[in-house]
């Protein structure tokens, strides 16, 4: 029988290292798994400006390569390898690597995170950060100033158009139906707001630019006319999917894949699986918030271990 580690980790980015600082140091020899995205959705950030102690910004990857170094200073061991299956059955939980190797653990943390849905057009991809962006709260800064775009016309978008508004002198949205699928309340503050222009039944053919967002080439979806609006930032507001899939079967989760977990912790329904970060998390989605809820999932996986006098 292989060895039943303490804790392991699936799942890198804010919430799966900050959760094995405070597991290593707490003396729960963590074992992380990075999964296929090392580092999380930060690896694709530019410029961190809102994470505390970081006064002049810092480069999302860099920010991640520091954290895993920290992770590790205090002793995780990290494996840059994908969990494709897992089995909670028993009290001691199981989960499989790639290569079908077979892990035991007491505990499992869930780091696994969340990626945006994006429109998939080759321009969107060419220009990420470099004036697209799929989070306006952790972008919208760089854009001061400036003429936007935002796609979508749920309540993500509903809240990212409105906060756009406060910083840009004009926010285009782009909204494929004729109606916002927002509650009836963000959808009316995006109507009140003076400097938000909602279009209609429009579709994105193409993010203008070289090396940074110039424009924006639109469709109307039913009288077929093309236009060019000129903007500097363009925000992807059409979602996120959590990747959580693996765990479906064994774990409580909303309709659109959250982890469901007991309020004011980390617990999942089944003892010594934890949640934490944006599997779990679709309302804050930041890395200081994902960061605090894998220091949650690292506490509440000793006090576990503790109870059952593992550690």
């Amino acid at each position: 029988m292989s060895e039943i580690n303490n804790c392991v980790i699936i799942g890198s980015g804010p919430a799966g290292y900050t959760a094995a600082i405070y597991a290593a140091r707490a003396g729960m020899t963590p074992v992380l798994y990075t999964g296929p995205e090392p580092g999380g959705q930060l690896m694709i950030t530019t410029d961190v400006e809102n994470y505390p102690g970081y006064p002049e910004g810092v480069m999302g990857p860099q920010m991640m390569d520091e954290f895993r170094a920290q992770a590790e200073r205090f002793g995780t061991v990290v494996h840059y390898e994908m969990i494709s299956k897992v089995d909670f059955t028993g009290p001691v939980h199981k989960i499989w690597t790639e290569s079908e190797e077979e892990i035991q653990a007491h505990t499992i943390i869930i780091a696994t995170g969340a990626s945006a849905k994006w429109l998939g057009i080759e321009s969107e991809q060419r220009l990420m950060n470099k004036g697209v962006s799929a989070c306006a709260v952790c972008d919208g800064f760089f854009f001061k100033g400036m003429p936007v775009a935002l796609v979508g016309g749920g309540d993500t978008a509903a809240e990212e158009a409105t906060y756009l508004a406060k910083l840009c002198p004009a926010v285009h949205m782009f909204v494929r139906r004729d109606e916002l699928r927002a509650s009836k309340i963000m959808a009316q503050r995006v109507m009140d707001t003076e400097n938000i222009t909602v279009h209609w039944n429009t579709e994105t053919v193409e993010v203008l630019g070289d090396d940074e967002v110039s424009g924006v080439k639109v469709i109307n979806n039913k009288t077929q006319e093309e236009s060019i609006l000129d903007v500097k930032g363009f925000f992807v507001a059409i979602g996120h999917k959590p990747n959580t899939d693996i765990f479906k079967g064994w774990l409580d989760m909303d309709d659109t894949g959250y982890l469901i977990i007991q309020p004011g912790t980390s617990k999942t329904q089944i003892p010594g699986v934890f949640a934490s970060g944006d599997a779990a998390d679709k309302v804050y989605r930041q890395a200081v918030t994902a960061a605090g809820t894998g220091c949650m999932a690292a506490l509440d996986a000793e006090r576990y271990l503790v109870e059952k006098g593992v550690i």
